[in-house]
């Protein structure tokens, strides 16, 4: 389901022509970066929290953290990850392909600035061998993002 739902998402948003299945793992950031060719800052990672009763995602550049402080402050309460069959539950993805496009229920979905470091992001695509090729203004439509928060930290 997770690719279909994904992929039928992206289509009707005008972007089915750039998603990439690769016959390699892509199910980590630096998977991704090197099926891709490409630095893992641009690998658009989706980090998937628990939000009370249900998740949230938060899609932030491959090389950035979550910053516990910043991530308080924005939100009231501790970063906590969903744990591998939570996440699947609540997104309908499996840990390794998951992204915000055809989420199994309605979560809230942020972007981190982090990610404006870059005029092209590559978010997975619902398998951990997938990709799809945004700019971040075209991220921000396809995933329907609530905005742009600050609560990762870059490598030193």
């Amino acid at each position: 389901m997770s690719m279909e739902s994904a992929r039928a998402w992206l289509a009707a948003r005008g972007f089915e022509d750039r998603i990439r299945v690769f016959e390699v793992s892509s199910a980590t950031v630096e998977l991704a970066a090197q099926a891709l060719g490409v630095e893992p800052g641009h690998i658009a990672k989706t980090i998937s929290l628990y939000d009370g009763e249900s998740a949230m995602v938060i899609l932030a550049a491959g090389d950035a953290k979550i910053d516990n402080r910043k991530f308080k402050d924005q939100f009231g309460f501790k970063a906590k990850m969903l744990s591998p069959d939570d996440a699947l539950r609540f997104t309908g993805h499996a840990v390794g392909g998951i992204c915000p496009f055809g989420l199994a229920n309605p979560l809230r979905v942020y972007l981190d600035v982090s990610l404006r470091r870059f005029e092209t992001v590559y978010p997975a695509c619902g398998t951990a061998n997938s990709a799809v090729r945004l700019t971040c203004a075209e991220l921000e439509r396809a995933s329907e993002a609530l905005g742009w928060i600050d609560v990762c930290k870059l490598p030193e």
